[in-house]
């Protein structure tokens, strides 16, 4: 149990630190582009806070599946 908190918090601490850096980065980013959904558009935003937003919600749902697979192997 004391591993799973500690690996929630890193993975918290981790992804955040991903994502200022990300917005620190994008500050002058003139580059901006529109997402079609299904059903609208989304606004204007630059590509790169796209794909960066994109790589950080994937590292986190990443690491959520993971959870269920570290208890089975411990055993």
């Amino acid at each position: 149990m004391h591993f799973q908190i500690k690996k929630i918090f890193f993975i918290t601490i981790f992804n955040s630190c991903l994502f200022i850096l990300l917005v620190i980065g994008l500050q002058n980013n003139s580059n901006k582009t529109k997402v079609d959904l299904l059903v609208e558009e989304t606004v204007k935003l630059p590509i790169g806070f796209i794909v960066g937003t994109s790589f950080i919600t994937g590292s986190i749902i990443g690491n959520f599946f993971n959870f269920g697979k570290d208890n089975k192997n411990k055993d």
